[in-house]
């Protein structure tokens, strides 16, 4: 158990969800996976973490190789099937679920549409599909916002400068209800980092170049700590600024939420029970 008052209304509490980490997350960032549970929790959701999950295929997929993405796809399907809903803390992994798996299942399957239309990245299942639009916490640090590719434009967690339809930010919404935090604006808040997964190999200057100049904005800004919902992203340009000792530091979304939860706890009313992993 976990002794944290809880958020949501107790309409809420008994729905269950699948917690999704993707590959990185679980081999590079722990913390960042430990942050999303406890945020979940929190939040009064019930987490189940389905033992013998495996990558949903996209660094397979992205590179054209279908045929090995298929089963993998097949197995996240499997392994996922029966959970009201699926959270994941990447929009990249979200969005290949949503938007690519159709490749590679019938029309008719039923436990594939069902994970389809109920896989959320965390900011928009907290957002839409909690309700939660606002965080009790306090961070007093000067942040930047890094808002990926995949969640801007194939997930549309906020607009972007090619499509000008107007759509709520989720994530910048969560933080700007943070007590004490000030998010410096950026010149260019929808370019991309230059990650892109295996382009990261296949084009090393190019993607170097882009992350020196998404780094370099957010730092000019006078930002202290950029924030994205994507490790991929802030594991490239995490790297770029510990290898040339750039002043800024980065952190996932669920790892800024819980720690202003928790900074901002000390006055809160214990009195309402946690909610178990399982």
């Amino acid at each position: 158990m976990r002794d944290f008052p809880l958020i949501c209304p107790t309409s809420q509490l008994r729905m269950t969800v699948a917690l999704f980490i993707p590959c990185y997350i679980d081999q590079f960032f722990p913390d960042v996976a430990i942050a999303t549970l406890t945020l979940l929790e929190r939040l009064g959701v019930q987490v189940e973490y389905p033992a013998g999950q495996t990558c949903c295929g996209q660094p397979m997929a992205n590179t054209g190789c279908d045929a090995d993405t298929a089963p993998v796809a097949k197995q996240w399907v499997k392994r996922f099937a029966g959970y009201d809903a699926v959270v994941c803390p990447s929009g990249s992994c979200a969005s290949m679920i949503r938007n690519h798996y159709a490749d590679y299942f019938r029309p008719d399957d039923t436990e594939f549409q069902h994970l389809r239309e109920n896989t959320f990245e965390l900011c928009e299942f907290v957002v839409d599909r909690l309700g939660v639009r606002s965080i009790s916490g306090t961070f007093k640090r000067p942040v930047s916002i890094h808002s990926s590719c995949h969640g801007l434009r194939e997930l549309r967690l906020g607009a972007c400068s090619e499509n000008m339809t107007p759509r709520e930010d989720k994530m910048r919404m969560l933080l700007e209800s943070l007590d004490g935090i000030e998010i410096k604006p950026i010149t260019r808040v929808d370019e991309c980092c230059g990650f892109g997964g295996t382009f990261a190999v296949a084009e090393r200057e190019t993607s170097v170049a882009m992350g020196i100049d998404r780094v370099t904005d957010h730092i000019s800004s006078g930002s202290e700590v950029m924030i994205a919902g994507d490790m991929s992203c802030l594991m490239h340009m995490g790297g770029l600024i510990r290898r040339r000792n750039m002043p800024m530091s980065v952190k996932h979304i669920a790892e800024v939420l819980v720690e202003a939860m928790q900074s901002g706890s000390s006055g809160s009313d214990r009195s309402s029970p946690a909610i178990a992993s399982r």
